[in-house]
């Protein structure tokens, strides 16, 4: 790294928050990190009691954000990059799937993101600098049966980012929304909300889906610590890009759905364009 940098990071306590907090202090960063327990805080700092620091946040606390994010600018001086990272998923067919269920998806992955960005933007703009890292997931571009709300969580976090890029590029502010294809974490495993089955006429489409998912849980192609590693180096980039995809599968996938978009639109532009005039 070519120079060490303050970074923020929600939820450290595992998945890519702790591989890219542990790989950022290995760097010789500061990083400081969100966690919901003091058991979780205490270990966190353990790892580098000079560089590691933590603070309990529920991000659905929108009240509390910021206070915390006014505390850590005075403590630390001022933040580099936030990395919005907490986050879950939800599994379940819609139909089957509470409203309640998509409203929690949605508390966590896209207004907890939004409110600590808001939080940190003024210090952002005032010194015209900053990097804003949006974890995001193949499945804001890519969809499958049975995380219709997970997808439209990070389809909207996706979109968001895309347009806090524009409005933040002239105070010199990057925004990234960073695109994870399958990785071995806990997200297919303990932390993943589960709606209970209960209508028939899916079984045929969804069980083998949930089934698939669960048994693969915990052997994915994708490598936390290599995602951490490529996260470090887009932070280091002078241009870093309003994209990153990370993982063969998410790449594929992508450019496979970018395809039949493509072909979709050749198929009905005469349809179109009919309507203009």
């Amino acid at each position: 790294m070519s120079t060490t940098k303050t970074l923020f990071i929600t939820g450290v306590s595992s998945g890519f928050g702790q591989a890219l907090a542990r790989e950022a202090l290995l760097a010789g960063h500061r990083v400081v990190g969100t966690v919901r327990s003091m058991a979780a805080a205490r270990e966190f700092e353990a790892l580098d009691p000079a560089k590691a620091h933590a603070y309990v946040l529920d991000v659905t606390d929108t009240t509390s954000i910021d206070t915390l994010v006014a505390d850590v600018e005075a403590t630390f001086g001022p933040v580099d990059v936030l990395v919005n990272n907490a986050g879950y998923g939800h599994e379940g067919v819609l139909e089957e799937s509470p409203l309640e269920e998509m409203r929690k998806q949605f508390d966590v992955n896209v207004f907890g993101a939004v409110a600590v960005t808001k939080a940190f933007l003024p210090y952002f703009r005032q010194r015209r600098r900053g990097h804003i890292i949006n974890i995001t997931s193949m499945g804001g571009f890519i969809t499958m049966p049975g995380i219709a709300y997970y997808c439209g969580s990070k389809f909207a976090l996706e979109g968001l980012s895309e347009v806090m890029g524009k409005e933040l590029a002239p105070f010199g502010i990057a925004v990234t929304a960073v695109a994870p294809g399958s990785f071995r974490t806990d997200w297919a495993g303990r932390s993943m909300q589960r709606s209970p089955r209960r209508i028939a006429d899916y079984d045929k489409v969804f069980d083998p889906i949930r089934q698939a998912r669960q048994e693969k849980s915990g052997k994915q192609l994708g490598d936390p610590q290599k995602a951490a590693k490529a996260i470090l180096q887009l932070i280091d980039s002078e241009k870093p890009p309003a994209h990153l995809l990370l993982g063969s599968d998410a790449l594929a996938l992508v450019r496979a759905k970018l395809a039949q978009l493509s072909a979709e639109m050749y198929a009905w532009e005469a349809v179109t364009l009919s309507t203009d005039g």
